[in-house]
């Protein structure tokens, strides 16, 4: 998870990575490109030196101590380690994988995910709907959110997380980030509420049934179960559930709020509506033309934005402010989807109705890359040139097609790429 962790911005198309942080890609379903704050320092291309790693362990001995890690739990814990050239083969290579989001929600919303999200519900229904009463997020959402970051406990992930921590620690490309994680393990492990042998998770770090990272799970796990230890490691799954109701609380998770809701948009729809910061009542959007797909629209839900994550030839949603919050567990708009998706499809809400545009795919990172550069040089200014289809970067894309005369859904599509080879 997260460490209010995801500060990478994507918006209207959303490219995510298949391999997972908890390796498995069809179990765990986590976006990797954006599983980690955003790169600072160093290119993806430069090597680390693991000659240099025991002088960078000295090093980070006397800071962490600095910290209030004691002598004895450092000694303990971090003697032997070495690096790993696979942990930063990993981190090197996760942003070239890419899927569209109808791909993504293929697997992270499939028959067989939706099927055992009901039988995990089922089986801990008493502890869920315990938490729902006590952090007031509904058991199904915390359940989707189980289901993708470990296919309901099944795949937590085996690798050591210390080792894996130091390596990226060491890494000069995020170490600021990887090295605050470290201390927090240590604290976590010198506060007895685990075991080292026991530490283990996805090779960035993350841990548990639900993925938190050591930061997260500092500021936000909890003892549900009552045995003394905030334990998100074992098979039982309760203290990581309610750790996750916990998170969502904390960031305002609005019982009875949808994340979203499906809606058909009128014809003459003017796509440049579609934007995060145009939030309207449901009743206003419906006096334009706007209708839910299912019904059920009020405007108790509060205020709600559009959302087309696959431009104007796929499916629209409303969504309003617990959207956000989900987004405090990644920012991509296809891993909110899904999560979103999921749990209304466990608690029996029929599929996302409108049809995806399965014939296009979604653009590699120099093809990325090459937009951003083709939309600056054209006068459609990106500001940043980092293969982000955020915010700027889409209202760039609609500012162009809106000057050729196309829809201006800034769905960076490879005919919009095309189009601006030939200029």
């Amino acid at each position: 998870m997260h460490k209010y962790l995801l500060k990478l911005a994507l918006a209207l198309f959303v490219v995510v990575g298949t391999a997972a942080l908890a390796t498995g890609p069809e179990l765990s379903v986590r976006p990797a490109e954006l599983s980690t704050p955003e790169a600072h320092g160093s290119d993806a291309d430069e090597k680390a030196r693991p000659g240099t790693f025991e002088v960078w362990l000295k090093g980070f001995r006397k800071r962490a101590l600095e910290q209030g890690i004691t002598a004895a739990t450092f000694n303990s814990v971090m003697t032997g380690l070495r690096y790993d050239p696979d942990v930063i083969k990993r981190d090197r290579n996760q942003a070239e994988f890419t899927k569209t989001v109808w791909d993504y929600l293929d697997t992270a919303v499939s028959d067989l995910r939706i099927a055992n999200g009901r039988k995990a519900l089922t089986k801990w229904d008493k502890a869920l709907s315990e938490i729902e009463m006590t952090y007031g997020v509904e058991k199904e959402v915390v359940t989707a959110i189980w289901g993708l970051e470990s296919a309901y406990g099944t795949f937590r992930g085996a690798a050591p997380v210390i080792n894996g921590l130091a390596t990226l620690a060491f890494d000069a490309r995020r170490a600021d980030f990887f090295e605050e994680e470290l201390v927090h393990a240590l604290r976590i492990l010198q506060n007895g509420e685990t075991a080292p042998e026991k530490m283990r998770g996805s090779w960035a770090g993350a841990m548990g049934h639900t993925q938190f990272m050591p930061s997260s799970f500092a500021a936000h796990a909890v003892d549900f179960d009552g045995d003394g230890k905030r334990n998100i490691w074992e098979d039982d799954p309760r203290d990581a559930l309610a750790s996750t109701a916990a998170y969502l609380k904390h960031f305002g998770w609005i019982k009875g709020q949808p994340w979203g809701v499906e809606v058909r948009l009128p014809k003459g729809f003017d796509y440049l509506q579609a934007d995060r910061a145009d939030m309207r009542l449901p009743s206003d959007w419906k006096s334009s033309g706007v209708s839910a797909v299912n019904g059920g629209l009020t405007d108790t839900y509060g205020n709600a934005s559009i959302l087309l994550p696959g431009g104007a030839e796929g499916a629209a949603f409303m969504i309003f402010s617990n959207f956000a919050v989900i987004e405090k567990y990644n920012t991509a708009d296809a891993y909110v989807i899904g999560v979103g998706h999921l749990s209304d499809r466990i608690k029996g809400a029929p599929a996302i109705k409108k049809s995806w545009p399965r014939r296009l795919r979604a653009l590699s990172k120099p093809e990325r890359i090459e937009l951003q550069e083709r939309l600056t040089a054209a006068g459609f200014d990106t500001v940043k040139i980092d293969a982000k289809m955020g915010p700027l970067t889409i209202n760039a894309v609609r500012r162009f097609q809106k000057a050729k005369g196309l829809t201006p859904d800034g769905f960076p599509s490879l005919g919009l790429l095309e189009r601006l080879r030939a200029l």
